[in-house]
């Protein structure tokens, strides 16, 4: 079942640094781009995966093809795909290894998240890390400089 709890999504925020975005966009009108700037002002790194600026970089990253290409460990993959192509999403985060998927606002793909959850993904679907932040009360996380 996908976490709805405050106490879970806390939890999962406040444990991950890493957040790859499937879906992320070079347009400043979209929801992805403007979540990504949020996610990054608040601490977290943001891998931006989209094949149709794969190449270019995005909020001072490098735009990936797919999951499969990043080549690092991810904490949360955050999904901003219509529901039914969010699956495919969902099974490479499964492959990679990812601690877990965020599904975004508007996506709710049942048997996605249910295969996550077969994987030991922790699964968030229907809801916006960009909003769950604040109301949460999550902090900042220190960069590393700023932690010593």
């Amino acid at each position: 079942m996908p976490l709805t709890a405050d106490a879970d999504l806390r939890d999962l925020l406040d444990g991950a640094r890493t957040i790859a975005m499937v879906g992320a966009s070079d347009r400043p009108d979209r929801p992805s781009f403007r979540v990504m700037r949020f996610l990054q002002a608040h601490g977290y790194r943001v891998i931006p995966v989209n094949p149709q600026i794969t190449g270019e970089h995005l909020g001072g990253e490098f735009v990936f093809r797919d999951l499969h290409q990043l080549g690092m460990p991810v904490d949360i993959v955050d999904i901003f795909r219509r529901p039914l192509a969010a699956g495919d999403a969902v099974d490479e985060a499964i492959a990679i290894g990812a601690r877990a998927v965020w599904l975004q606002l508007g996506v709710v793909n049942e048997a996605a998240a249910a295969r996550a959850e077969a994987a030991g993904l922790a699964v968030v679907m229907d809801r916006c890390p960009a909003i769950e932040i604040p109301r949460l009360g999550v902090a900042p996380i220190a960069s590393p400089a700023s932690a010593a």
